[in-house]
């Protein structure tokens, strides 16, 4: 393991045992949390994107101004679902914000998971096209992403533009060298390991995984992350990739840690449906003091 780092969703509740009632707290203690875990000398600060629901869902506002405040740890999303995206805003979203970050965003993007709303992405203007599912939709959206962040020129100018053109045709700007080679794939299969590798995307493998042969969840993500070097090396990249592997993970300090977390302790896998027909294996969540959860994690 070479780097660390943590995820948030950003939960807000009005409840009166809330720490974090408002989308403003969660928004503002997101930006203090980041700066703090630079300060602890951690690697990554994440932030997950949900749509419909009180958690966070807009990332670049957020990760614009942690780049403003920090200086060294990498800021990134895991994941944004690429349902609802419109790829070129998208792309000048991410481009502003690592600009302002100095090359430092790690962008997670994916299909999605199961929504609080029904085919959310059409309230956002989105429809697959015919023959086409939502993953689909998705992947075509990450696709075309990843040629504009590849800084090539497709736009004719106006032959009477506001203000003066560079020769040829334009790309979207700001430009951020670098950031195409910063932008990881959440995959929930090895199928979709090796279309991101074919991609030349990093890969992040969650808690949650695609239940494709009944063995315990580490097995399984082993068995994805070899699928997605195996296609990595066949499509010949010359960088070397990426992986990334999360685990839920909370350490109990004090009484309100262990009031909070201290029964979420599982022993093991838990499995369950995505869907009508899509089985997954989730990771078992590990909550205890820190030195007991150094020996569990090793």
């Amino acid at each position: 393991m070479k780097r660390i780092g943590f995820l948030s969703f950003g939960h807000w509740s009005a409840s009166p045992h809330s720490g974090v009632r408002s989308a403003s707290d969660a928004l503002l203690q997101s930006l203090e949390l980041a700066v703090a875990a630079e300060e602890l000398g951690a690697d990554g600060a994440y932030f997950r994107v949900h749509h419909f629901a009180q958690q966070l869902a807009s990332p670049f506002p957020l990760l614009a101004a942690i780049g403003t405040r920090t200086r060294r740890i990498e800021i990134g999303t895991a994941v944004i679902d690429m349902r609802y995206e419109n790829p070129h805003y998208m792309a000048e979203d991410a481009g502003a914000a690592d600009v302002i970050a100095g090359g430092r965003l790690q962008l997670g993007i994916s299909r999605g998971s199961p929504e609080q709303v029904v085919d959310g992405w059409r309230h956002f203007g989105y429809t697959p096209r015919e023959g086409e599912s939502d993953g689909d939709m998705a992947r075509r959206h990450s696709e075309t992403f990843l040629q504009l962040l590849s800084g090539e020129g497709f736009a004719t100018p106006s032959p009477r533009p506001m203000f003066p053109n560079p020769p040829g045709r334009l790309r979207l700007e700001p430009y951020s060298a670098g950031l195409r080679e910063r932008i990881w794939w959440g995959a929930g299969s090895n199928a979709t390991a090796a279309w991101a590798a074919g991609l030349e995307m990093n890969m992040m493998t969650s808690t949650l995984k695609f239940d494709e042969s009944g063995q315990p969840l580490h097995v399984q993500q082993a068995e994805q992350i070899a699928a997605f070097l195996e296609a990595w090396r066949t499509a010949g990249h010359q960088r070397e990739p990426r992986v990334s592997v999360s685990r839920s993970i909370f350490p109990l300090v004090d009484d309100r840690d262990r009031a909070y977390f201290g029964r979420s302790g599982q022993e093991g896998d838990q499995i369950g449906y995505l869907d009508e027909t899509t089985r997954a294996v989730f990771g078992r969540t590990y909550a205890a003091e820190p030195d007991k959860l150094v020996d569990q994690l090793r």
